[in-house]
């Protein structure tokens, strides 16, 4: 693995964040996926309120850059191993904007079940074409457990509380797009053709009335779709910190902390070099209570420090989501 020099930052940060006790994120597993916990983007801190049902919709934009080997640079690497350097034939720019629908409801103050629908549309573009295709991706489902919690003070709820996750990533996206009669590159596909299972650990800790503190980890352990690919296993880590700005803004600023393994991209247990890595994002967040249960999110996710494999380049984030409770 090739590190930056600002890796040092991104090994802190991670150990900082396993330290404060952080797990439970889904996010796709792509050489694309977000980064950062969509169960506190889309509901919040209050997500063990009786009886809730939420629904949140949210446009993601997603852009990366990525290395394209030559035949003789795949070669190379098949003989020497993936950390063995080869030379790019040239470059991929890969941009995906996601839309995703997600439903949640909270049974007797401690268990929560949640589904999240993508719909992604994919464009990868290099010095020859440009190729896109848009699709229903794979559904999430998985659920939030209570393990334990503090009060805060009698009749104002809870200060502390820690919960499991766990969950799967099912296979009923599209995974076998074609045009004229080729099935097109795997990560034009709006899904990934493989079974994922993911679980971590999260946890809350409110100051006072007006600022919280949050954090998450979660493994995810990959399958392998029916053309052989496999996307590499994923760990992540967050943690961010909430403040009530006014009578309806909320202001949130989070880490979020992912690291990848490379992608095999077929039976033959080829290792991809220009795929995995880590990669550390600064994310701030603004949340406006719009009244009556409507809540708006905007975010952007600024990477600041990365140790990615071979030749790649991640950028900005994109997020913009609503949430209501009924």
């Amino acid at each position: 693995m090739i590190f930056h020099h600002r890796t040092s930052a991104l090994a802190g940060a991670a150990v900082f964040a396993c330290l404060l006790l952080i797990p439970v994120t889904p996010a796709h597993a792509c050489s694309m996926c977000r980064c950062g916990d969509p169960t506190f983007n889309a509901l919040g801190t209050d997500v063990y309120k009786d009886g809730a049902l939420r629904v949140a919709l949210d446009w993601e934009r997603f852009d990366k850059q990525q290395g394209i080997l030559s035949d003789e640079g795949a070669a190379l690497v098949k003989h020497a191993g993936p950390d063995h350097a080869a030379d790019s034939l040239g470059h991929e720019s890969q941009v995906e904007n996601r839309f995703t629908t997600a439903l949640s409801y909270t049974f007797r103050d401690r268990v929560v079940a949640v589904a999240r629908v993508p719909f992604t549309s994919r464009e990868i573009t290099d010095s020859e074409s440009r190729t896109a295709h848009d699709g229903v991706s794979d559904p999430e489902l998985y659920a939030l457990v209570r393990l334990w919690s503090s009060e805060f003070a009698p009749g104002l709820g809870r200060r502390t509380w820690i919960s499991v996750l766990g969950g799967v990533k099912t296979a009923w996206g599209q995974n076998d797009a074609a045009t004229a009669g080729a099935r097109l590159d795997e990560h034009l596909q709006p899904g990934t053709g493989s079974t994922d299972w993911f679980g971590g650990l999260s946890g809350v800790y409110l100051f006072n009335s007006r600022s919280s503190i949050f954090a998450s980890t979660q493994y995810r352990n990959t399958g392998t779709n029916s053309f052989g690919y496999k996307y590499g296993n994923i760990a992540m880590a967050n943690i961010g910190y909430e403040h009530k700005v006014g009578r309806r803004f909320d202001g949130v600023l989070e880490l979020n902390f992912r690291d990848a393994g490379r992608d095999r991209t077929d039976s033959s247990g080829f290792l991809d070099p220009n795929t995995g890595g880590s990669l550390l994002y600064i994310s701030p967040r603004l949340i406006f209570d719009f009244s009556k249960g409507l809540v708006g999110r905007l975010s952007v996710q600024v990477p600041v420090a990365d140790g990615l494999n071979g030749d790649q380049k991640e950028r900005t984030v994109a997020n913009i989501g609503l949430t209501y409770l009924f």
